[in-house]
């Protein structure tokens, strides 16, 4: 049986200017499941992912049509903020950016804004997300310390204890990994695979190892439409459309 799902794409069609990058997408993400989305370089996956949290809107002259809905609700009606789309939908991007500030206060900085004054509850808050991104037991004893002092598979798990700690329900990855080593990689990909209880994740990636492992559904874009999309052996073992199989067994991308 499915999932409920949690986000839906319905008729999305995105432009830069007068540059169509979306064409008719429809597509259902079910919570507490990941779905990847897969595809060449500039077949619109990250685009779509920034539209599930409002992000492309900070782009000059972008125009969308269509809808894209949260719990059923649809995200771009005027009286839904953007703030809140981008606090219940947190985004982790391919090149880790913590703030040049300390490892706790990059943590605590978006319970913060969020109002939350009590130092006791934002200290168990930092604590408890760092330790759902796996990252506690490497840095509890060095809070103070800048948080650029960390690997970059550190600080990749960092941005992700980031959106945890403002609770985030669904956490959109864009390459996470892409300029990560390969046991950085692995923490990542094990990461994801725990979070997934609690999260609804989406994963942008090249790498069709990496879909294969991670996700439970896949979703194949080409040049800015969405070719095919199901349960991820599926569209590994026998997917329906030859883009798709030409696709995954290296034919072109």
């Amino acid at each position: 049986m499915d999932s409920k799902v949690k986000i839906k794409a319905e008729g999305v069609n995105f432009f830069y200017a007068r540059s169509q990058a979306l064409k008719d997408i429809n597509l259902d993400i079910y919570e507490n499941q990941v779905t990847a989305i897969i595809g060449p370089s500039g077949c619109g996956k990250s685009t779509f992912i920034r539209l599930l949290n409002r992000m492309n809107e900070l782009l000059p002259h972008t125009n969308i049509t269509g809808r894209i809905s949260l719990d059923g609700r649809d995200i771009f009606e005027d009286s839904v903020d953007a703030v809140q789309i981008r606090k219940r939908v947190g985004m982790v991007f391919q090149k880790p950016n913590p703030f040049p500030k300390s490892i706790f206060e990059n943590i605590s900085y978006g319970i913060k804004v969020n109002g939350i004054k009590d130092k006791t509850f934002i200290e168990e808050k930092v604590e408890a997300s760092l330790k759902k991104a796996a990252l506690w037991q490497e840095v509890r004893d060095r809070l103070s310390d800048s948080a650029l002092k960390l690997s970059g598979g550190q600080q990749q798990r960092l941005c992700i204890a980031r959106c945890l700690a403002v609770e985030s329900e669904v956490i959109l990855f864009d390459e996470p990994c892409a300029s990560l080593d390969p046991i950085s990689t692995a923490k990542i990909e094990e990461l994801i695979t725990e979070l997934k209880k609690d999260y609804t994740i989406v994963i942008v990636t090249h790498n069709m190892q990496q879909a294969a492992r991670v996700s439970d559904y896949t979703a194949f874009f080409l040049m800015g439409e969405l070719i095919e999309f199901g349960r991820t052996q599926d569209i590994f073992t026998a997917p329906k459309d030859k883009r798709t199989e030409d696709y995954i067994t290296g034919r072109f991308g």
